[in-house]
């Protein structure tokens, strides 16, 4: 054995899954304001078809934090956001 330290390191393709309480929250957020819809909707897709929040904020140009908070109904995205939600829900199906 060499002694190097092993570095165990997340890959792209593998997925932690989503906590008990974010799940709550997404649930809860359900009666959320209209423009914050479409985030929370995501959210559910996102969680049950376990694609990972990096994932999404990549292919939408928008940080994790902005994800979580679509999710959970704090914040709504954009207009121009809008778009590529629904185009990356419906090519991740």
């Amino acid at each position: 054995m060499s002694g190097a330290p092993t570095t165990l390191r997340k890959t792209d393709n593998m997925s932690i899954g989503y906590s008990a309480r974010l799940i709550q929250l997404n649930e809860e957020a359900g009666d959320c304001y209209r423009d914050c819809r479409l985030g929370v909707e995501l959210g559910k897709f996102c969680i049950e078809h376990d694609i990972p929040v990096a994932q999404v904020a990549t292919e939408l140009g928008v940080s994790r934090q902005t994800i979580y908070n679509w999710f959970v109904g704090l914040s709504a995205p954009s207009e121009q956001t809008t778009k590529g939600i629904r185009t990356f829900i419906t090519s991740s199906t």
